[in-house]
C-alpha cells in the first residue's frame, strides 16, 4: 500500500525511489511485523487472560505440562494480524500471489480459531473433529491449487523440480499440479500444528524456513538470477518475499512471549495458518521438495505421529514413548528447553542444506 504513496511522492522527493526495491520493502515488512507483535503482545496476553482463553492441557500428554494448564492460547491471532498488516502496507497489492497467500493463511487461521474456541469454551482438548478439519483444509488447498495452476499455466511453470538434479523438471498436468499442491499445503499445515507442542518449538523453525523460502522467492522472481541459478522464472514471485519476511518478523515478535516459560501459546489458529502459508509459498515458487528439506523437522514430527498411530493399531505396541517425537525425547529425560534448542539447531542445518541447492543447480 505504501509503495503507491511513494510512487506519487517520488516526483517531488527522489529519496522515495527506495520503495521500488524489493529488499527494502522486505526488511521494512519484517520490522513492521516485529514491532507490531512486540507492542501488541502484552495487550493481547492481558485480553486473552481476561477472557479466560486458557489452554486445556491433555491429560494423556507429559505430566510436566500440566502446570501449563490455563496459560492463554490463541496467540497465533497476533501473528496473523501482524503478517496481514505488514504485507498490506509493504507489498504490491495488484500481485495475485499476495492475495492467495493471505486468503490461505486467514482461511486456515479461521479453522484454527474455531478449533481453539471449542477447546476453550467447551473445555475439550480434542477440539473439532478430524473429518471437519480435513474438509475445511481440503477446500482451501484445492481452491488455492486451482488459482495457482491457472497462474502457473500462463507462465509455463507448472513443473515439478527435484533438488540436486539440474535436468530433472517434470511437467505436471492439472491433476498432478492439484495433487501436489494439496499435499504440500495440507501436509505442511498439519505438520506445523503437530510441532507446536513445546514453548517456542514451532515459532523459530517457521522463521528459519520462511527466511529460506524468501531467498528462493527473490531469485525465482528475478529473471537474471533465475536463469543463472537454473530456477523457473515466476513473474511476480519477488512480492512473495514481502509476505515471507513479514512472517519472520511476526513470529520473532511472538517468540518474545512464547519462549520458555511461555506467557502465551500459539494455538491452532497460528500453527495451522503458518503451515498452510509456507506450503503455498513453496507451490508458488515451485520448491515443494526444498520445503521438505528445510522443514524436515515438521516432516519428522508428522511422520512420528503417523507411524505411532498406524503401528499401535496393528500391534497394540508403540514405536516411540510418546508422539509427536518431541514428547518422546521429553519422556527419555530431556528438559523441554533442551528439546527445543536442539530441534532449532537441526532446523538451521536443514535450512542451510536447502539453500545449498541454489548453488548446486
Amino acid at each position: 500500500m505504501l509503495i503507491y504513496l511513494a510512487e506519487y511522492l517520488q516526483q517531488y522527493f527522489t529519496a522515495f525511489n527506495v520503495f521500488q526495491y524489493t529488499t527494502f520493502r522486505a526488511v521494512m515488512a519484517a520490522l513492521t511485523a516485529l514491532v507490531f507483535s512486540l507492542l501488541l503482545g502484552p495487550w493481547t496476553i492481558r485480553k486473552l487472560t481476561a477472557l479466560k482463553v486458557g489452554q486445556a492441557v491433555r491429560t494423556d500428554g507429559p505430566q510436566t505440562h500440566l502446570v501449563k494448564n490455563g496459560t492463554p492460547t490463541m496467540g497465533g491471532s497476533l501473528i496473523l494480524t501482524a503478517i496481514t498488516v505488514a504485507t498490506l502496507l509493504w507489498a504490491r497489492l495488484e500481485n495475485p500471489y499476495i492475495w492467495i497467500l493471505l486468503g490461505v493463511m486467514l482461511a486456515t487461521g479461521a479453522l484454527g480459531f474455531y478449533d481453539d474456541w471449542r477447546k476453550v469454551v467447551y473445555k475439550d482438548p480434542n477440539g473439532v473433529s478430524a473429518k471437519f478439519k480435513m474438509v475445511w483444509q481440503s477446500v482451501v488447498a484445492l481452491g488455492a491449487g486451482f488459482a495457482l495452476f491457472y497462474l502457473a499455466n500462463n507462465s509455463a511453470n507448472n513443473i515439478l523440480i527435484v533438488p540436486f538434479f539440474k535436468q530433472v523438471a517434470l511437467p505436471l498436468g492439472v491433476v498432478g499440479f492439484m495433487i501436489l499442491s494439496y499435499l504440500t499445503i495440507v501436509g505442511t499445515s498439519n505438520a506445523v500444528n503437530l510441532t507446536d507442542g513445546l514453548d517456542g518449538l514451532a515459532a523459530f523453525p517457521v522463521v528459519l524456513v520462511a527466511g529460506g523460502l524468501a531467498i528462493f522467492a527473490y531469485a525465482t522472481g528475478h529473471a537474471k538470477f533465475a536463469e543463472y541459478l537454473q530456477l523457473p522464472f515466476v513473474l511476480g514471485a519477488n512480492e512473495v518475499v514481502i509476505f515471507c519476511t513479514a512472517m519472520c518478523g511476526a513470529c520473532l515478535g511472538f517468540l518474545w512471549f512464547n519462549a520458555y516459560p511461555a506467557q502465551v501459546f500459539m494455538g491452532d489458529v497460528g500453527a495451522l495458518a503458518l503451515g498452510a502459508a509456507l506450503g503455498t509459498v513453496a507451490v508458488i515458487i515451485r520448491q515443494e521438495f526444498v520445503l521438505v528439506i528445510m522443514g524436515g523437522l515438521f516432516v519428522v514430527e508428522a511422520l512420528s505421529v503417523m507411524l505411532q498411530v498406524s503401528w499401535y493399531k496393528r500391534t497394540k505396541k508403540r514405536i516411540f514413548l510418546m508422539a509427536p517425537i518431541h514428547h518422546h525425547y521429553e519422556q527419555k529425560g530431556w528438559k523441554e528447553t533442551q528439546v527445543v534448542v536442539r530441534f532449532w539447531i537441526i532446523t538451521i542445518v536443514l535450512v542451510l542444506i536447502g539453500l545449498s541447492t541454489l548453488k548446486i543447480r
